[in-house]
């Protein structure tokens, strides 16, 4: 059985390229097989133009204010990629869905991965569940995929720092 690859993949690919941008595009290809994506054509600079522009809209579905802004900016990204549901067995894989168009150039097929992963993934998780580390100087975009939904923190290395600030601030004053 095939599990819906859309969710915390997509969107765990998408803070990953949001927080590192590929600077060209064999990283971009690279890091794109990496994250288990079939590449079936060459990777070309308009992919990765595409790839920036996708990945420009969805940090600003990362810092909307609200969940109205956000799934509104969201839903702007959902009808450019044009997404819908079909079958596939491309590399000989098994058969199971994807939202897009068949032979879809990787620029195009990374917007409508990261919209529709982001939008699966805030539906069934909650639409808190994407943001930037809550350290002041750590700009790190993650998907909180915890337990709880409380996540604040891009990694534990940050979440510690903040907790030494906190703990320095209060023997200090």
């Amino acid at each position: 059985m095939h599990l819906n690859p859309y969710g915390e993949d997509a969107v765990k690919l998408a803070a990953d390229l949001a927080n590192r941008r590929p600077a060209d595009t064999e990283e971009l290809a690279d890091r794109c097989r990496a994250a288990g994506l079939v590449l079936e054509r060459p990777v070309t600079p308009h992919d990765l133009a595409r790839a920036e522009e996708a990945l420009d809209a969805w940090e600003k579905v990362v810092d909307a204010e609200d969940e109205g802004e956000r799934a509104e900016l969201l839903n702007a990204m959902l009808a450019t990629a044009a997404a819908y549901p079909r079958l596939t067995n491309h590399a000989g894989s098994g058969w199971h869905v994807h939202y897009r168009d068949r032979e879809l150039p990787l620029g195009s097929l990374l917007l409508s991965l990261i919209s529709v992963g982001t939008a699966l993934h805030l539906a069934g998780r909650g639409m808190h569940r994407l943001r930037r580390c809550a350290v002041t100087e750590c700009a790190t975009i993650f998907a909180d995929t915890s337990r709880t939904g409380r996540q604040r923190y891009c990694s534990q290395r940050c979440a510690n720092r903040d907790a030494v600030r906190r703990h320095r601030a209060r023997t200090t004053a």
